[in-house]
């Protein structure tokens, strides 16, 4: 401010010198008073009398006085004046479009919240819909809310319609599971009785393999079923389970495996380093292992096959086509097969074995180099 006053004398005594006649500086927020030399201080507000040439701060005012060769120069800032001038000049409009665009913004605010309040009305009624059994009564016409207009109005009948039909989806799912499983149960039950029969007779060696071959074959369709079943199921409802050993059902599920092997030159070998218990349905982890070890007796035409049972998990290492990266990210993705020429592989296995390890909270990871083979990882620790 000091700086603004001397800049304000200098402009002034320059004006002066071009024209006596120009009167001190008189603003808003700045008062000049000139005494010329022989000149009575008089002239001058009381406050002013006696003020040495210099800077003085007097009560809210600050006064420059300075001496030039006509006279001397005394310039006053009325703080209180600028102070109240940049309240009305500066802060009340500042004041004003606040309050402006608060109002605006509450009375939009507002306007939104009762277009909006219709479909949020709907989205609370969703989400306490129960997926397998939603009641949507109160999406009936004449059960909804006066505000629920328009197209809020034409969004809730739709949904009330489509719940219905997911519902009525979901029972026919429900009822063809339940009914399929019953069908398919009853042949395989009557195989597999049928089986036991002629097992009990003087059969010869060869037709004794094949009913075992069948029976083996039938309780891997009724492991199949199951853990169809498991999948279809939702997930809080728990599936029947029990304690199992996990090397037991490797070292089953192996001996099933080599019967696919037969003509080729491949060696099934399998290693127990931990003898891991599990609590989970047993057949669930028949139909993982079972799919493993299919998949590397499909892909692999020489060499070996290698089942390791560690204490966290198991690994079925071979040394077959292998994948490449790309493969490697479809694995999972149902129907997928890494060689199409290969008819028997429906593409499924790996798929249902993703959905099965995750049914449980277990883990199954892949590794493998194209030409060299492929590592299959389940692990079943957390």
């Amino acid at each position: 401010m000091q700086t603004m006053l001397r800049e304000e004398a200098s402009h002034f005594w320059g004006l002066y010198a071009a024209s006596p006649a120009q009167p001190p500086p008189n603003t808003h927020d700045l008062r000049g008073y000139l005494v010329l030399r022989g000149q009575s201080e008089l002239t001058l507000p009381d406050e002013l009398r006696g003020l040495a040439p210099g800077t003085h701060s007097v009560g809210r005012e600050l006064v420059l006085v300075e001496d030039k060769g006509p006279g001397r120069l005394y310039l006053v800032w009325l703080g209180t004046q600028a102070e109240r001038l940049f309240f009305w000049s500066g802060t009340l409009p500042l004041l004003l479009c606040l309050a402006a665009l608060y109002g605006a913004s509450y009375l939009t605010y507002r306007f939104f919240k009762r277009l909006v309040s219709p479909v949020s009305w709907l989205a609370r009624q969703v989400a306490q819909w129960d997926p397998r059994e939603p009641d949507t009564t109160a999406l009936a016409p004449e059960h909804l809310p006066k505000e629920v207009q328009g197209e809020a109005r034409q969004l809730a009948v739709a949904l009330r319609g489509l719940s219905e039909r997911v519902a009525a989806q979901v029972a026919r799912e429900r009822d063809f599971t339940r009914d399929a499983s019953h069908e398919l149960r009853t042949p395989l039950t009557v195989i597999r009785v049928a089986s036991d029969l002629a097992l009990a007779g003087e059969l010869p060696p060869r037709a004794v393999r094949s009913l075992q071959r069948i029976q083996r074959s039938s309780r891997e369709m009724e492991a199949v079923i199951d853990a169809f079943l498991i999948l279809a199921r939702e997930a809080d409802v728990e599936p029947q389970s029990e304690d199992f050993g996990v090397a037991e059902i490797v070292l089953d599920e192996a001996e099933s495996a080599r019967d696919l092997l037969i003509g080729k030159p491949v060696d099934l070998t399998v290693v127990c380093n931990a003898k891991p218990r599990l609590h989970a349905p047993p057949r669930v982890m028949h139909v993982v292992v079972s799919n493993l070890l299919r998949n590397a007796c499909s892909y692999t035409d020489e060499g070996r096959i290698e089942v390791i049972v560690e204490t966290d998990q198991f690994v079925v290492r071979d040394s077959g086509i292998g994948m490449t990266s790309d493969a490697m990210l479809r694995a999972f993705e149902p129907f997928y097969r890494v060689d199409e020429s290969r008819q028997h592989s429906t593409g499924l296995g790996l798929s249902i074995v993703h959905r099965l390890c995750q049914r449980f909270g277990w883990k199954v990871e892949l590794a493998s180099v194209l030409g060299q083979g492929t590592t299959a990882t389940v692990r079943f620790a957390p």
